[in-house]
């Protein structure tokens, strides 16, 4: 087979969240551990960081690699869904794998498939822990897909457990309350291994202090050892001025090339892994963070991060999906210059958008479309549900199709904001 057609021999013959939903998603760790017995347990031939949590984790896994990656390490780094290309989801210092290596991965390990019968993200964490072996990584970072305690990363020992947040996401699987979700995301928590808690929320602190105590594992809260002082966005980067609360009153001033106000709760979160991996014997300068934060986007291919698609008019899309997650997007329109707003959006059909519905702002105009997989939600549909809102468009065709007609509609001095859903955001970036 050849590059096309091993892809769509995975497509088809494994379940596949993206596609199939809940369904998809195995309630158990045997076919991963099954995989990768059958690999000669490619997760325990490399150093890593598990990375989980509600939002912000894959920012927070591409920042982690670019630094590490600054600092001389030969770095691999797993996250999905992949926005634009399937390889996206595995990278070895910011470059994807070979299509060849997905080519042979495939056509060498058929026979495993069709006896294991894993799901599509089983699959691919098991290419991705043996790429990562085979390329004998010195460290690499591992984004959880969904939860922690079932995810099929969750079969590695790492160096260090991170947890960004928790918010209403993914309720149907993980649980209808912030603690019972907490929970699943706590469940990365290993027996003596130390884990940062990216926010301090009240209302789930206590699962991951007892979890932590449970498993004798060293905990920290980012946001409560860290300050930040001053913040300024400007046309290329986020700056700001941080403060670690007990430093004196030593602070770093760093920039990212990730504009959106929200990466500062990631920064954070950062900031404490890199202090924590120091302490297991990583080399990492102040410069070298300093250098990493700043080229994120270049050094990984991070894309769909509140990322300016053009200026006339001006044109911005944001992978924020969840209630938690679109606050912040409105955060960061509300704080951008514009006269008139256009949102371009579409979702998946297996959520409930109600939370997400009853914050949008009623005054802009929307462009209802379905992202071009099967999960979307029909644009009919989420027309219907948003005009129960008091919010109001038209429907159209196609995620590109919406975006053209909201440019064609915007004046010079109107805002074009494209989400909703990462697949939406990944026909357009």
């Amino acid at each position: 087979m050849d590059y096309q057609q091993t892809l769509d021999y995975l497509y088809s013959q494994l379940p596949m969240f993206t596609r199939d939903g809940a369904s998809a998603f195995k309630k158990d760790l045997t076919n991963t551990l099954e995989l990768c017995k059958r690999l000669v347990d490619p997760q325990k031939k490399f150093k890593s960081v598990h990375i989980a949590g509600t939002n912000g984790k894959g920012s927070t896994s591409h920042m982690l690699a670019a630094i590490l990656q600054t600092a001389g390490y030969k770095t691999g780094l797993y996250t999905s869904p992949h926005l634009r290309e399937f390889r996206e989801r595995i990278r070895i210092d910011g470059e994807m794998i070979s299509q060849d290596h997905v080519i042979d991965f495939a056509e060498n390990h058929r026979k495993d498939f069709e006896d294991i019968k894993p799901s599509f993200f089983e699959m691919t964490v098991a290419m991705a822990f043996d790429a990562f072996a085979r390329a004998k990584v010195d460290i690499a970072i591992i984004e959880v897909g969904l939860g922690g305690r079932l995810d099929s990363t969750n079969i590695i020992t790492p160096l260090l457990s991170v947890i960004t947040n928790i918010g209403w996401d993914h309720m149907n699987m993980l649980g209808d309350t912030l603690p019972l979700i907490a929970g699943e995301k706590a469940g990365i928590i290993k027996p003596g291994i130390p884990v940062v808690i990216g926010e301090y929320q009240s209302e789930v602190a206590d699962v991951f202090i007892n979890k932590a105590k449970a498993e004798n594992a060293p905990i920290r809260f980012a946001s409560e050892e860290w300050e930040i002082l001053k913040s300024e966005v400007t046309s290329e980067h986020l700056e700001f001025s941080i403060l670690k609360k007990d430093s004196g009153l030593k602070t770093q001033d760093l920039k990212l090339d990730l504009t959106g106000t929200y990466q500062l709760t990631n920064a954070r979160t950062v900031l404490s892994a890199v202090d924590e991996l120091r302490r297991r014997g990583f080399a990492i300068s102040d410069d070298e963070v300093t250098t990493g934060l700043s080229q994120v986007k270049r050094l990984t291919g991070l894309h769909g991060r509140w990322e300016t698609l053009s200026h006339h008019p001006l044109t911005i899309c944001d992978t924020g999906h969840n209630p938690e997650g679109i606050t912040e997007v409105l955060k960061n329109i509300e704080s951008t210059p514009h006269e008139n707003l256009h949102i371009v959006m579409g979702v998946v059909n297996d959520k409930d958008i109600s939370k997400i519905l009853a914050i949008l702002p009623k005054r802009a105009i929307y462009y209802f479309c379905k992202p071009d997989i099967p999960r979307g939600l029909d644009a009919e549909l989420l027309q219907q549900k948003a005009v129960a809102f008091g919010l109001h468009g038209e429907i159209y065709v196609s995620v590109k199709a919406a975006l053209k007609t909201a440019q064609s509609h915007a004046d010079k001095s109107d805002l074009v904001f494209v989400g909703g859903s990462t697949f939406v955001v990944a026909e357009v970036v």
